[in-house]
């Protein structure tokens, strides 16, 4: 596998993939813009599914992230969390 020496996409990491999953569930929740349209919706049920997602990703690679996978994971799922808790009200 290339390393990318363009530089045009990020190498694919443990943190990348999370950044990515956790910016999806940002838009769903409507906290900011659909990057491919550029606006603002919410979808909480499908922000309530990337979340899990996150969570079960959590718990299946736990014993495998370094401590700040692991810090990153875990701030990531509570920002989340929050403000899905506030947009289910």
């Amino acid at each position: 596998m290339s390393d990318n020496p363009q530089g045009r996409m990020p190498v694919p990491t443990f943190s990348t993939f999370v950044l990515s999953l956790a910016s999806a569930a940002m838009v769903q929740l409507g906290e900011v813009p659909d990057p491919a349209s550029g606006e603002t919706h919410e979808d909480i049920e499908l922000a309530r599914h990337s979340i899990d997602t996150l969570s079960m990703l959590k718990l299946k690679t736990e014993s495998g992230l370094d401590e700040e996978e692991k810090r990153l994971l875990d701030g990531l799922l509570y920002e989340l969390r929050m403000k899905f808790v506030i947009k289910k009200k």
